[in-house]
């Protein structure tokens, strides 16, 4: 096929491009450069892209395309909730205006991440499979949750959307994030020897690492329409659930001379939430997952030591996209609508470079 990936230089579009190109497919990148100062690794595949923001697309934009992977936008609960009209100006808005340009320039497929964070405050209900009630609590998840809703309707026989709830990412990417659960603690543990708890630690968490969300992606795209049209599922495994106080357990175990630490403040987490992943098992038997918690956890922290990383790397702008969001609208580099200010040069990148 040939596919166009939303937000390829993010931390699951970074992954996601080098498997999508693996699996033989040609592979086009969109994506608004955000975050070009922010990457961990060298990004080694190049592909054909464009730097555009998603609200500015038209219809050219979508010419030519067989499915759409749809991963761009505010990528979690603290930078959605920075600006909620903006959160849902992005993730919401322009993401079903993404799929109706698709629809109506030929594309026949639309794999959109979503993510299980619109199960929201689900408590200690049981697990959760993709028929349960939503409670979204944050304005990403419910942006994720109106996208569904919406682009849902625009399926036919002529347009077959996806839409693929993952479980909380951790592990590694060239563009790796710290503000995810188990990156954080690994990161905590390793640069002051605490494992840092912002809450009592009782919420549940599914998580996922990338690299099997990108598989999933892949499994999709290669379904039988009738396996996949209009249908949600839950990324992950269920045996991946876990309190956060499980996942500190983890991280201590692996990493030497750290104490777990609770917030003195902390309190519930209101997003508490465990999921059913049997229908993507089912639906698909050839996908395994091959990673769980206690196999990433060892990964990300190969990793930090290999690299020498300091709390003020991680805990600063580079790595937590809501303090990297703020550094470049107080450098005038985004206004308050997060679009970007400084000039364009000719072949579409920055001419300033954010200190």
């Amino acid at each position: 096929m040939k596919i166009l990936v939303t937000g390829d230089r993010g931390y699951i579009g970074a992954v996601m491009v080098p498997t999508l190109l693996g699996e033989g497919h040609a592979v086009f990148g969109l994506d608004c450069y955000w975050f070009e100062q922010c990457a961990f690794g060298e990004l080694r595949t190049a592909i054909p892209k464009k730097q555009k923001d998603i609200r500015d697309l038209n219809g050219s934009d979508l010419e030519g395309f067989d499915a759409v992977v749809h991963l761009a936008g505010l990528s979690n609960d603290p930078l959605g909730d920075l600006n909620p009209a903006v959160t849902y100006e992005i993730n919401h808005v322009a993401s079903v205006r993404l799929a109706r340009l698709a629809k109506e320039n030929g594309v026949q497929r639309f794999i959109f991440s979503s993510s299980c964070s619109i199960y929201g405050a689900a408590g200690e209900d049981g697990v959760l499979t993709e028929e349960a009630e939503l409670h979204p609590v944050t304005a990403y998840a419910r942006a994720k949750a109106l996208v569904e809703e919406d682009v849902a309707k625009l399926g036919d026989s002529s347009f077959s959307p996806t839409f693929l709830r993952n479980a909380t990412a951790y592990g590694m990417s060239p563009m790796l994030r710290f503000d995810l659960v188990l990156n954080n603690l690994v990161a905590w543990a390793v640069t002051t020897g605490r494992i840092r708890i912002k809450s009592d630690g009782t919420p549940w968490r599914p998580i996922v690492h990338v690299e099997d969300i990108c598989r999933a992606f892949v499994a999709v795209l290669n379904a039988p329409r009738e396996l996949i049209h209009c249908e949600a599922f839950n990324v992950g495994t269920t045996d991946e659930n876990y309190r956060i106080r499980d996942l500190a357990n983890i991280v201590h175990e692996i990493v030497p001379d750290c104490r777990v630490d609770y917030a003195k403040d902390g309190g519930p987490d209101k997003r508490c939430y465990r999921v059913d992943f049997g229908k993507l098992a089912k639906r698909f038997p050839t996908f395994k997952p091959l990673w769980n918690a206690r196999k990433g956890a060892r990964q990300v922290y190969d990793a930090i030591r290999a690299v020498g990383l300091r709390i003020n790397d991680f805990e600063g702008s580079r790595y937590q996209r809501i303090s990297h969001i703020r550094h470049l609208i107080n450098k005038k580099c985004l206004d308050g609508n997060l679009r970007w200010i400084e000039s364009v040069g000719t072949d579409g990148r920055r001419l300033q470079t954010v200190a």
